[in-house]
């Protein structure tokens, strides 16, 4: 399942402390090195994952032309919340800068539950409310993107495009043990253990379910997949998910 791709993904983590000092850029250099400068500058970007190829091939891939960046949402709630404005205003800067934004609500995972940044486990969530609370998100963002169009950006300015998907339309069709089978041969658990996001968990007095643990796989799929079938290689993510990133990379270089 994960054929070897000859490309280099890059993974972002923004850095969620910095929710209340971002500002948007009204004009943004759209070559590689300036347009990241400028992103670290105002606090969006905190780290880029491989570190070794962060300061000489991300520039150069994006000065190569339009880029796909892509970051999740899952619908765990009825709407969007304010842990979602800094993963938001990166995608908008991108867009900005002429490369694609694919915005992937997490129809699937949310019944999951990621761990990250998490002490105890997610209450589970019906089918019934995920759909819900996916077609309020999907709605919300679609008006998030419509407005940065029109409101902070002139005729002049050629913004890239902007895709919402979901990532049931993908898991769908499958059943645990093609899952297992095809995608989860690829991983290691020591590498999957050494994470520091499973770590905490482990070491608290809930520990961790065999569910929240899987989660990582799926984000891993879920960068493949857009990986595959979008040119998606680049993902935003917040420095709690750094683990679930770098499983996502490792796997498409499987």
């Amino acid at each position: 399942m994960a054929a070897p791709i000859g490309k280099v993904c890059q993974c972002f983590t923004i850095k969620k402390k910095s929710l209340f000092l971002i500002s948007f850029a009204r004009r943004s250099s759209s070559t590689g090195s300036g347009f990241l400068a400028s992103l670290y500058k105002r606090g969006v970007l905190k780290d880029a994952f491989p570190e070794s190829a962060a300061q000489v091939e991300l520039p150069e891939l994006l000065q190569s032309g339009p880029q796909s960046i892509y970051c999740g949402f899952d619908p765990t709630a009825d709407s969007l919340h304010v842990g979602n404005l800094l993963a938001i205003i990166g995608l908008l800067h991108f867009r900005s800068a002429g490369h694609h934004a694919i915005a992937l609500i997490g129809g699937s995972t949310a019944q999951i539950g990621d761990p990250s940044g998490k002490t105890t486990e997610r209450e589970p969530i019906s089918g019934e409310t995920v759909e819900e609370n996916t077609r309020g998100i999907r709605s919300s963002l679609q008006r998030i993107f419509a407005n940065h169009e029109l409101c902070f950006c002139g005729d002049s300015k050629k913004l890239g495009t902007v895709t919402v998907l979901n990532n049931a339309s993908w898991y769908r069709g499958w059943n645990v043990v093609d899952f297992l089978s095809q995608v989860g041969r690829h991983f290691r658990m020591g590498t999957l253990l050494s994470r520091q996001s499973v770590q905490s968990r482990l070491k608290s007095a809930e520990g961790m379910s065999l569910t929240e643990f899987s989660y990582q796989l799926f984000q891993a799929y879920d960068f493949y997949h857009l990986s595959k079938h979008h040119g998606c290689r680049i993902q935003l993510g917040g420095t709690d998910q750094l683990g679930n990133l770098m499983s996502g990379h490792e796997f498409i270089h499987k």
